[in-house]
């Protein structure tokens, strides 16, 4: 895309700095426009581009050669042909993402999200809503309120959008009958009060005609303003609000040149902050106070939100990337465990018990999904029973991390309180998410310290605490060579525990099935126990399935380095069949025995094994062997 160009200003032409420079001081408003299908958005966006008398210069060209090809320069042949160009787009899929579009005034620049309006695009709906300060929600005014206007605003609201503009469509098609408009205006009102929105701006247009976009209408006496891009205008969005705010500044890298200078630089996430301010480091506590603001064009006296900045501290603590600088006597909370709205992007549904990324303003943590509390119906609003979230679905979850974040509710922050989800192996983003609250049981549960630590524990044993994480496929030969191992470790005097798949779930996770889900948190709770009994010093061996690599990668995360071997007993899955001793792949094939590992449900084998047994070259006695050798070599 090119960079934009007036049509019509003569400043341009006489001064181009003066017209940057003014450029450049205007606020940024961005906003979303959504709707149903024919509701009108390219109409509108295309008035808008249009009547703001600007476009783009690939745009205007080809807008000069086909006037001259129809022998006209008529403004209504340029606009259709501008409607036309962003219609033909969205034919070809172009805003099944979502298409931006950049346009200016004499007081306000703007961008505008075209999101698409089918269900099924729900999450582009949601990428396009995350940035913006305000939705313009089309309504054909034949139609009124259709289901996909309440879906849309329920979206709008849930993102946290305040500014709702109501723009009711089409009114040439309904003679601009001013009863037509208060009746839409009323019904949504009366659907909006029930999802939390209080205060919307309703306006009747007409986007291909021009009506009461830009000015007032004449055809359209009853209503007294303002048009819509006069509300755009004028409508106070971002700063104003954000910096009466507390004072937070998500770090995002530690700057220092040299050895005299160490700076903290970061985006105000919100309130405002000057030299000698008291200001605390989360999630440490520690406080200080600001010395300097520091920018390329010199230090400043103030900041405020959404501004970049470098912060200078007046004492040396620690401050890293991650770290959150906020008021000292009104700090943002910390904590693991949270109550939040997710919104599921990804195409595979979301596994309760997975350890995903999480990603919160400069923050990054694992953190663990539980099943859903319930999902929640956009069409309807109705809450539903649900053991997963499929894609666009939207519902409210509990989450925990493996260690304490600093956040506010997304309500009162959208930068602390909005966080993205990352599949581990795949770096895929999979869902979006607002938090709510933390879950109190966080604060009140505390790691009771005790005197004898797991190295007092190994050393009185004489050896070295180490998990051994038997994976393959079931009959690969996991518990024969596991059991072999444990015998060999007992004869030479090392302390050992065996944990066999079949064997806990007899007890411990009797209450699991097969499920991907019951899979997932089998090993969950295999990993921790296991985690316990290195904690006593113990070697520990276990031979589990374990089909999902981000299962596995989650229990080496819960050991210290280098005490996590995972072991891949590495056999064909037709030589597994051939075994077949407790005649279960011959149930699997015959459809008896559901999720299957190797026939129905997936096995991702390991790609960087600290242990490979083929055996098929390798007696289970030499695999023994090997891996004793391995351990206390």
């Amino acid at each position: 895309m090119t960079d934009p160009i007036y049509v019509t200003d003569a400043l341009i032409a006489e001064d181009i700095d003066a017209y940057l420079a003014g450029h450049e001081k205007k606020s940024l408003l961005r906003f979303i426009t959504c709707g149903s299908v024919d509701d009108g958005k390219s109409t509108l966006i295309g008035r808008l581009l249009y009547d703001s008398k600007m476009i783009f210069e690939d745009q205007l060209a080809a807008l000069e050669a086909d006037s001259k090809r129809v022998g006209t320069q008529g403004q209504e042949i340029d606009f259709a042909l501008l409607v036309d160009g962003l219609a033909a787009e969205r034919e070809q899929g172009i805003t099944i993402d979502v298409a931006y579009r950049f346009f200016t005034t004499e007081k306000r620049k703007f961008i505008v999200a075209d999101t698409p309006g089918h269900e099924q695009y729900t999450r582009n709906m949601v990428t396009g809503a995350s940035t913006a300060d305000l939705a313009v929600i089309l309504i054909d005014a034949r139609k009124g309120v259709l289901t996909q206007t309440r879906r849309h605003s329920f979206l709008a609201h849930l993102i946290g959008i305040k500014h709702i503009v109501l723009a009711v469509n089409k009114m040439d098609l309904v003679g601009y009958d001013k009863a037509v408009f208060d009746r839409i205006t009323l019904a949504y009102r009366a659907f909006a009060s029930e999802i939390g929105i209080t205060n919307f701006t309703a306006i009747p247009i007409s986007g291909f005609k021009g009506d009461n976009i830009t000015a007032l209408s004449d055809n359209t006496p009853w209503f007294k303003g303002p048009a819509l891009i006069e509300h755009l205008e004028n409508v106070e969005v971002g700063s104003a609000a954000d910096e009466a705010k507390p004072f937070r500044l998500p770090v995002q890298w530690v700057n220092r040149p040299n050895l005299d200078f160490r700076g903290f630089s970061g985006q105000l996430a919100s309130g405002k902050v000057k030299p000698g301010d008291a200001v605390r480091i989360l999630p440490s506590g520690k406080t200080t106070t600001v010395e300097r603001i520091v920018t390329l064009d010199g230090d400043l006296g103030e900041a405020a939100a959404g501004q970049s900045v470098t912060l200078t501290l007046a004492d040396e603590v620690d401050c890293s990337r991650g770290d959150v600088i906020a008021a000292a006597d009104n700090p943002p909370e910390a904590a693991d465990q949270f109550e939040a709205t997710l919104v599921w992007m990804a195409d595979e549904a979301m596994i309760a018990g997975r350890a995903y990324w999480l990603k919160l303003a400069t923050q990054s943590v694992s953190a663990t999904v539980q099943a859903p509390k319930y999902e929640i119906n956009v069409n309807t609003l109705d809450h539903l029973a649900a053991k997963t979230l499929e894609l666009n679905g939207i519902g409210v979850v509990e989450l925990s991390t493996d260690k304490p974040i600093t956040f506010e509710a997304y309500a009162d922050n959208r930068t602390l309180g909005g966080f993205i989800l990352i599949d581990k192996l795949t770096n895929a983003t999979v869902a979006a998410g607002m938090l709510h609250f933390s879950l109190r049981r966080a604060q009140n549960v505390h790691w009771q310290a005790t005197d004898i630590d797991r190295d007092m524990r190994a050393n009185l044993k004489n050896q070295r605490p180490a998990l051994l994480w038997f994976t393959g496929l079931s009959g690969s030969g996991k518990s024969t060579i596991a059991n072999l191992v444990e015998k060999k470790l007992h004869r030479m005097n090392r302390h050992s525990f065996l944990l066999d798949g079949d064997n806990v779930r007899h007890g411990l996770n009797r209450d699991l099935g097969f499920t991907e889900a019951d899979r997932i948190e089998n090993i969950r709770r295999v990993g921790e126990v296991a985690k316990l009994m290195t904690d006593a010093g113990l070697i520990v061996i276990t031979a589990f399935i374990s089909p999902f690599k981000a299962e596995r990668e989650l229990v080496r995360g819960m050991l210290p380095e280098g005490e996590f071997l995972e072991i891949f007993i590495d056999t064909p899955i037709a030589e597994a069949e051939k075994r077949d001793v407790k005649g279960l792949y011959k149930k699997a094939r015959a459809g008896q025995l559901k999720n299957f590992t190797g026939i129905d449900s997936p096995y991702e084998a390991p790609e960087n094994p600290e242990i490979r047994i083929d055996t098929t070259a390798m007696t289970p006695q030499e695999a023994a062997d090997l891996i004793i050798d391995r351990l206390l070599g």
